[in-house]
């Protein structure tokens, strides 16, 4: 083996090497040919020793976890054959992967002029099938929280009932850590350390992109509720996410593939079969629409307005402050500007975000692409180009609104070419899609309604 690293783009083989857990310290490696391991680690707080009778279900979900995370340094190098180093894959965890390295990297994909299908191939030696046990897991949620709108829409729902549950997330986040602590819920904040080399590999020239960053906090997340001991991992995925951004080259190219409905079924199903019977996946959002979620929002009241963002660039610039929570230029403050306006006081929202996004003629053409008007939906994790017209379509008929740069521009320029059919509001708020919640949480999706 070679301690220093090469273009991984020169590459033959990507090798899961092993993984292990220690201390409340998973620690994942991988390589490319022969050359030096990368390793994360994922830490847990105050973590206990893994609980009798779950050691198998503990096994399981750590070697899912090092499957699923190895996407973040895979897609450095893309070569042709995949490595499972220790136990053969069964056919199951095999198409698990499959689908999350071609679906997951598509957008990866699209951005680089790349082709994964049939480059993407886990070997296996056994067939799947089967179930796993019920390992006893507390009735109790994990529910992840993004700092967003629709995490404390699903906390809220959650709390309305009474259920026993708490505040997840995964990383280093001032701005999450406050949204979770204004929940009132107890939290747990997981560490995730990328392997150092991944970097390096970056300044050979590798490839890089967007990853399925919510595959790998679920896999995470899995690991959690078998150490900590809950029942269900509750994400807040609504139904827009399972819409695909564009078709390229016959492949359907979704930004948010895996917060969406096909990935959610079948990491739910897997957990059943391989991890525990008794751990459950599922997204409490996943019957409404973008429009919907905001309008449940946007009835909490104040409580959240100060603390809250979806500005995914507040994630990637230092020390949050109340002035950075809204850049006010990407694809995401556009959408819940937009989404937000119908439901919300005009003054109340523009005390959010600081001015009005709606007054601006410079961002004509980032509002065409949400509403899909010549461009693509962008890729964002955003909703439909039918909800963003029928939420431009309702402000076009409000007097405080309908002066406003680009909201008089669509009632004049694009909504002539529209069937005013199709721009109705009120079937957006209601509930539509399958889901998979399970019974006990079942009266949190009434309290959404």
């Amino acid at each position: 083996m070679t301690s220093v690293y090469t273009d991984p783009r020169a590459s033959q083989r990507f090798r899961f090497v092993r993984h292990a857990y220690v201390d409340g310290v998973a620690e994942l490696a991988y390589a490319f040919d022969d050359g030096p391991e990368l390793v994360e680690r994922v830490s847990f707080p105050g973590a206990p020793a893994v609980p009798a009778g779950r050691e198998m279900a503990f096994a399981a979900a750590l070697r899912l976890l090092h499957l699923v995370a190895g996407v973040s340094y895979y897609k450095a190098g893309i070569p042709g054959t995949l490595v499972v180093e220790g136990e053969p894959l069964d056919e199951d965890s095999a198409s698990l992967a499959d689908a999350l390295y071609l679906h997951g990297l598509a957008e990866f994909a699209y951005r680089n002029r790349l082709d994964l299908r049939g480059r993407v191939r886990f070997p296996f030696a056994a067939k799947g099938g089967g179930k796993a046990p019920a390992v006893g897991l507390p009735k109790r949620s994990l529910l992840p929280i993004g700092g967003g709108k629709d995490s404390v829409v699903a906390v809220e729902a959650v709390k309305s009932i009474g259920a026993d549950a708490t505040a997840v997330w995964v990383g280093n986040s001032p701005l999450i850590a406050a949204c979770a602590a204004r929940t009132g819920l107890p939290t747990l904040n997981i560490g995730r350390e990328l392997a150092p080399g991944l970097f390096e590999l970056n300044r050979l020239g590798a490839w890089n992109g967007h990853i399925p960053v919510t595959a790998i906090n679920s896999a995470i997340l899995t690991l959690a509720a078998i150490l900590y001991g809950y029942d269900s991992i509750v994400f807040a995925n609504e139904r827009s996410a399972s819409v695909a951004t564009l078709e390229y080259d016959g492949q359907e190219v979704n930004h948010q593939w895996s917060k969406g409905f096909g990935f959610e079924k079948t990491f739910h199903d897997y957990l059943h079969s391989h991890v525990a019977a008794d751990l459950d996946y599922c997204s409490l959002l996943r019957p409404w629409s973008e429009l919907a979620v905001t309008s449940a929002f946007a009835r909490l009241g104040g409580h959240y307005f100060d603390v809250f963002s979806s500005c995914n660039r507040n994630f990637k610039i230092l020390g949050p402050k109340p002035a950075d929570r809204w850049c006010g230029q990407c694809p995401k403050c556009h959408f819940v500007f937009l989404a937000l306006a119908p439901f919300m006081a005009k003054p109340r929202l523009l005390s959010i975000f600081g001015r009005n996004l709606l007054d601006d003629d410079a961002l004509a053409g980032a509002f065409d692409a949400l509403l899909e008007y010549k461009d693509h939906k962008p890729f964002e994790c955003v909703g439909e180009g039918d909800e963003a017209r029928a939420a431009l379509a309702a402000l076009a008929e409000r007097p405080e609104w309908r002066e406003d740069a680009l909201v008089a521009r669509f009632r004049t320029e694009i909504l002539p070419q529209l069937d005013r059919a199709d721009l109705a509001l009120a079937p957006w708020l209601m509930p539509g899609a399958s889901h998979l919640v399970p019974e006990r949480l079942r009266g949190a999706l009434d309290a959404l309604g």
